[in-house]
């Protein structure tokens, strides 16, 4: 659980440093994008010694095919914020557009009841872990929306194709973001419904 939540809490960091790097200037990103990369790396480091505890444990406190898939969906988020901030430094996307910050912010809100539900995964009997799962689908669904109108925007009178091409791959990334942090959410969810 300890090490679930480590990962969790490394998550809310790198989507704060993806909104740091969105509103961050061209020329001083790329220390918030080796910040987000230290981050995905630790994260690596903790879901391989998750992997490692279950094959010499013989008792676990949840199903192991259940901690496998927590601790590598969580793993997932981790590697598509780090996606995102390696397309925002390759592509020098320059200005972002507001949208992308919404999604991100988004995606911070999101990272934050992850960490709350799995923090409470151990001990909670209250709800509170199905709360935030919630929580984390409408969060998903205001990131479908904002992805949605602001591809649009994109789109509508654009003069630079490569632009539009540029954002248009960084929106999706971020999109995906989001749509895994959902699968977290229904893995915290099937879980804490089979121990309730």
């Amino acid at each position: 659980f300890d090490l679930f939540t480590s990962v969790a809490k490394l998550n809310v960091e790198a989507a704060r440093l993806l909104q740091e790097l969105l509103k961050a200037g061209t020329d001083s990103r790329r220390p918030i994008v080796d910040s987000i990369k230290r981050l995905e790396h630790q994260a690596d480091q903790i879901t391989h010694d998750v992997v490692g505890r279950l094959d010499r444990t013989f008792i676990t406190p949840l199903d192991r095919e259940d901690i496998h898939m927590l601790a590598s969906r969580l793993d997932d988020v981790m590697d598509l914020i780090d996606g995102t901030a390696r397309r925002i430094q390759m592509f020098r996307a320059g200005e972002p557009p507001a949208g992308a910050l919404m999604m991100a912010e988004v995606i911070h809100r999101a990272t934050l009841q992850l960490l709350h539900a799995v923090e409470n995964l151990e001990k909670s009997k209250d709800g509170s872990v199905l709360e935030a799962c919630k929580q984390v689908k409408q969060l998903e669904e205001e990131g479908d929306s904002l992805y949605h109108e602001w591809i649009g925007k994109l789109f509508e009178g654009a003069t630079d194709a490569l632009l539009v091409i540029k954002w248009k791959e960084i929106y999706d990334t971020l999109e995906r973001t989001l749509d895994q942090a959902e699968d977290v959410s229904n893995v915290l969810e099937s879980v804490s419904i089979k121990h309730a």
